[in-house]
């Protein structure tokens, strides 16, 4: 590749810039990436897809959950973008600067946010609306001071094309948004999620082929499911910017509760800074489920 598409290059990148205005001498970058500098540095947040059902069925908004977040600690928020009013219009800059100050005056970080886009579809102009779709959001984002947008592959029967055809234009269109993203400081943060995209393998291709230190990984550990999934996010933890850290991932096919103490010793051998978004998925109440998987998250940070 041209450039190493991973989140300590760019990082070290951000560093190189002089400092002079400042008077401060300029950060050495003798150091082969930011993490070797610094190691790792973990923050919580939480998706809120964790409360879908509650929201798609308007008993909640998202003001809720970030009462929700500082009631628990959460250092952040990741608000998907289906659960802004109007979406998938972007919101009113009314909407967003009051998100935004209910979010600071909470002490609550917003992480990242995310659309839904298919760019498996066979028909370039459904792409092309995807593609214009992303950069209002992107938009949005940088409103928010939102430093990544998720978005996907997709998920279309891509009948009368080969998946090499449908890599090629993926590629073309992930490009497009990542050179929209670096206008705006807002990385694009493509989610292996179990659709086109399904193994490591299909992760490193992807990103060697948009080749642009704008595009970043949102790790879905509940995504790997056709060989072991922690040496599939070892393989792939280079590239990730943040995360859907979730209760279950697939072992032999089957939906096995996650070893966090195995996926943290990971994360932090890897030297990742960052966010850790949880989502958590299935039947049950969230404002249960979700403070006993913050529990035992914590506790498997300390033993690690």
């Amino acid at each position: 590749m041209k450039t190493i598409n991973t989140r300590r290059n760019f990082m070290k990148s951000l560093m190189a810039v002089p400092i002079f205005a400042s008077g401060i001498s300029p950060i050495s970058t003798t150091t082969d990436s930011v993490s070797e500098k610094f190691g790792y540095k973990l923050k919580t947040s939480l998706n809120v897809y964790s409360f879908n059902s509650l929201l798609r069925e308007g008993k909640i908004d998202l003001f809720d959950v970030l009462d929700f977040c500082a009631k628990y600690n959460f250092d952040a928020i990741d608000p998907t973008g289906y659960y802004f009013p109007e979406y998938p219009k972007v919101p009113t800059n009314t909407y967003i600067n009051q998100f935004k100050r209910k979010a600071f005056l909470l002490g609550l970080d917003i992480s990242g946010t995310g659309v839904r886009n298919d760019f498996t579809a066979t028909d370039p102009t459904e792409r092309k609306a995807d593609i214009l779709m992303i950069k209002e959001w992107i938009k949005a984002a940088a409103k928010l001071g939102i430093p990544n947008i998720r978005i996907f592959a997709g998920k279309t029967e891509h009948k009368g094309f080969s998946r090499d055809e449908v890599f090629k234009w993926m590629a073309k269109d992930i490009k497009s948004c990542c050179k929209f993203g670096k206008e705006y400081g807002v990385i694009i943060a493509i989610q292996n999620h179990n659709d086109f995209i399904k193994t490591a393998v299909d992760v490193d291709r992807i990103f060697e082929m948009v080749d642009s230190e704008w595009l970043g990984l949102n790790l879905d550990i509940g995504s790997y499911r056709q060989y072991d999934p922690y040496k599939e996010i070892e393989q792939n933890i280079k590239y990730a910017v943040t995360w859907q850290i979730k209760e279950n991932v697939w072992i032999d096919g089957k939906e096995t509760p996650t070893n966090f103490s195995k996926l943290f010793k990971i994360i932090k051998n890897s030297d990742y800074r960052g966010y850790l978004p949880i989502e958590t998925l299935g039947a049950g109440d969230p404002y249960k489920k979700i403070p006993l998987m913050l529990k035992k998250i914590n506790e498997a940070l300390q033993i690690v």
